[in-house]
C-alpha cells in the first residue's frame, strides 16, 4: 500500500469489487442499527439539554460522515452519554451558539491529531482514569433522567450534582404514578425483552408500545410534544450558527476536552470492533473523519459525535461487512425525520428516560470498580480523584486532574525500578533458572518477552506484536524477567491477551515476575484469567508446565478443554 493509500477512508477500499451478497449484509445491519440509535439520539440531546432533533441530526450528518470518511469497516458514530455532561454545561453558560462554537473547534482539533498522527496519544490515558469519568459519567446521567422517570414537577434542575439531588428530594412528593408506571415499565420491556428475542431491539418495542399508549389513550405524561413542540419534519437545514469571538477563549478548554473524549470513545471503538470482525482500523483516517464529522454537525444543527462502542457492536452483530451499514444507518434515520416525524410528539419522555438509565449502567464499566480496588492505593487514587471530580466539579478539570497524577504516577513507578546492587554468587545461581540458553524448549512452545515497563502507553506493543495469533503454538509463555513495571492498564492488555489466546485454543503461561509486577498479578483479579497454575516463578518451570499441558490437553488450556469436553455435538 502507497503512502498516499494510508490516507485513504475504509469506504474506497471496501467498494472496490463490492457485491449484492455484501450490500444485503450492509442493509440489514444498517437498518437495524438505525432503530437502535433511534431511541438514544433523542435521549441523549434531551438529556444534553438541547432539542431532541439535534440528536438525530448529529446521527444523520455526522454518523454518514464517520461512516462514509472513517478509517473503520464498521464504526458507527453518532451522540453518545460521554458528550452530555459536558454539552449541558456548554447550553447552561453559553447557549446553542456557544455548543456549536465547541464543536467545531473540537472537529479541528481532532483533524490536527488526525493528520500529524497525535491519535497515538491517547494510548497515554491510564485505565484509572478512563474507568473514573466514565463512572463519572454514568452516575450524572443516570441522575439527570431521575426527574422525567418520575414524572417530578421542579423548576430547573440544577446542573451541579448536589444542588440537583438536593432538588430532586425536595420535589420528591410532586412524582405522577402514570409516568411512574410508564417508565417502570419501559424499563421492564428493555431488559427483559432480550430474552425472547434479539432480533429486534427492546428499545425500539418500548419505545413503539408506549408512544402508541401514549397516542391512543391521551395518557397524563409529559411527551416530546408538550415539551418541545414535537420534531420538525424534514432534512437538516444548513445554518450558521450565532458566533461570538469573545467565547473563543473560555470555551477552549471545553472543545480540548469534547476532542480528548471523541478521540478516546471513538478509538476505543474501533479497536472493540477490531476485536469482533477481524479488521485493523486507520487511527489517524477515523479521527481526520471525527474532525470532518464534529465540524459538520453544528451547522446543522447537530451536537458533538463519537463512534458509539454498543451501537457498532449491534452492527457487527447485525452482520455488517463494510461501510456502507453505517450510511444506511444514517439513511434509516433521515427517512424517519421525512416520513414519521410527526409522530414523534407522542414519545413519552419517561421511556427516554428508561432508555437512558439503562445506557447509564451499560458504559458506567460498574465491575471494574471491583478490580481498581484490588490494585495499588496510587491507582485506586487516581481512579477516585477523578471520579469524584467528574461528579463533583467539572469534566475538564477532572480529565486533567487524573492526566497529571497519572503522570506523576508514571514517574514514580519508574523511578522504583532503578536498583543499584551487587552481583554475588547468589544472584548468579538465583539466574540459572531464568536464562534460555541452556534450556530445551519444546516445538509446540512460543516464547514472548515483555522488556521495560509495561504501563499505559506502552501496552498497545503487546497487541501489535500479537496481532495475527496463526504463527504461535499451542502454548505460549510469556517471559516477564524483564519486565521492569506494571499498572493497571498493563493487567488489563495482559488479560485481554488471554482471553484471545484462550479464544484461539491456546494456553498462556507467566513466568519470572519481579516483585512489583508479581504484587500487582497476584493482587487483582488476573488469576482468575489464567489460574495460579499458570503464573511460574521462572522460565523453566514454565517449560515444564507447557510440557504438562501439553501432555494432559493436546496443548489446549484447562478451560477450554473442559469446555470442549461438556460441548453437545
Amino acid at each position: 500500500m502507497s503512502s498516499a493509500q494510508g490516507w485513504f477512508p475504509r469506504s474506497i477500499e471496501c467498494l472496490r469489487g463490492y457485491t449484492v451478497r455484501q450490500f444485503s449484509h450492509d442493509v440489514v445491519a444498517g437498518l437495524t442499527v438505525g432503530l437502535v440509535a433511534l431511541p438514544l439520539a433523542m435521549a441523549f440531546a434531551i438529556a444534553s439539554g438541547v432539542p431532541p432533533q439535534a440528536g438525530l441530526y448529529t446521527a444523520v450528518v455526522a454518523g454518514f460522515l464517520i461512516s462514509a470518511l472513517g478509517g473503520s469497516r464498521t464504526q458507527i458514530g453518532g451522540p453518545t452519554g460521554a458528550f452530555v455532561v459536558i454539552v449541558a454545561g456548554i447550553v447552561v453558560k453559553f447557549g446553542l451558539g456557544g455548543l456549536a462554537l465547541v464543536g467545531i473547534m473540537a472537529g479541528f482539533l481532532l483533524l490536527i491529531m488526525g493528520v500529524t498522527g497525535l491519535g497515538a496519544a491517547v494510548k497515554y490515558i491510564p485505565r484509572p482514569v478512563t474507568i473514573g469519568f466514565t463512572n463519572g459519567i454514568a452516575l450524572l446521567i443516570a441522575s439527570t433522567q431521575i426527574k422525567d422517570f418520575f414524572g417530578m414537577k421542579t423548576p430547573p434542575v440544577p446542573s451541579e450534582f448536589f444542588a440537583r439531588i438536593r432538588m430532586l428530594l425536595h420535589y420528591a412528593g410532586t412524582m405522577r404514578w402514570p409516568t411512574v408506571a410508564m417508565a417502570a415499565a419501559s424499563l421492564a420491556i428493555i431488559l427483559l425483552w432480550p430474552r425472547l428475542t434479539k432480533r429486534l431491539p427492546g428499545s425500539i418495542v418500548a419505545l413503539l408500545l408506549s408512544t402508541a399508549l401514549v397516542a391512543v389513550f391521551q395518557l397524563p405524561i409529559e411527551t416530546i410534544g408538550s415539551k418541545f413542540g414535537g420534531i420538525p419534519q424534514g432534512f437538516p437545514h444548513f445554518t450558521l450558527p450565532d458566533f461570538h469571538a469573545e467565547h473563543i477563549l473560555p470555551l477552549l478548554p471545553s472543545a480540548f476536552t469534547v476532542a480528548l473524549l471523541a478521540a478516546v470513545e471513538s478509538l476505543l471503538s474501533a479497536v472493540v470492533a477490531d476485536g469482533m470482525s477481524g479488521d485493523r482500523h486507520n487511527s489517524n483516517v477515523e479521527l481526520i473523519a471525527q474532525g470532518v464529522a464534529n465540524i459538520a454537525s453544528p451547522l446543522f444543527g447537530g451536537i458533538p459525535a463519537t463512534g458509539a462502542i454498543a451501537r457498532t457492536a449491534t452492527n457487527i452483530r447485525s452482520g455488517a461487512l463494510t461501510p456502507v451499514a453505517g450510511m444506511v444507518h444514517a439513511l434509516t434515520l433521515l427517512t424517519v425525520l421525512l416520513v414519521a416525524a410527526p409522530l414523534a410528539r407522542f414519545v413519552p419522555l419517561a421511556t427516554l428516560a428508561a432508555v437512558l438509565f439503562v445506557v447509564a449502567y451499560n458504559m458506567g464499566e460498574w465491575r471494574e470498580i471491583g478490580t481498581i480496588l484490588r490494585l495499588s492505593k496510587t491507582d485506586i487514587a487516581v481512579w477516585f480523584t477523578t471520579f469524584a471530580l467528574t461528579v463533583f466539579a467539572d469534566l475538564t478539570v477532572a480529565v486533567g486532574v487524573g492526566m497529571t497524577l497519572a503522570a506523576l504516577l508514571y514517574i514514580y513507578r519508574i523511578a522504583e525500578t532503578t536498583t543499584v546492587a551487587p552481583v554475588t554468587p547468589e544472584y548468579l545461581e538465583d539466574g540459572q533458572a531464568h536464562i534460555l540458553q541452556d534450556k530445551d524448549i519444546p516445538s509446540n512452545v512460543t516464547i514472548l518477552r515483555i522488556h521495560g515497563p509495561f504501563l499505559f502507553g506502552t501496552t498497545e506493543k503487546l497487541a501489535e506484536a500479537t496481532r495475527d495469533l496463526k504463527p504461535f503454538e499451542d502454548v505460549v509463555i510469556l517471559r516477564l524477567r524483564n519486565m521492569t513495571a506494571l499498572d493497571a492498564t498493563g493487567i488489563h492488555a495482559l488479560e485481554q491477551f488471554s482471553a484471545r489466546l484462550h479464544k484461539a485454543g491456546k494456553t498462556l503461561l507467566l513466568c519470572g515476575a519481579r516483585d512489583q509486577p508479581s504484587r500487582l498479578i497476584s493482587g487483582s483479579d488476573f488469576l482468575k484469567h489464567v489460574g495460579a497454575e499458570s503464573v511460574l516463578p521462572h522460565v523453566q518451570a514454565a517449560l515444564a508446565r507447557a510440557r504438562e499441558v501439553q501432555g494432559d490437553f493436546a496443548g489446549v488450556g484447562r478451560e477450554l478443554a473442559l469446555e470442549l469436553e461438556h460441548r453437545p455435538l
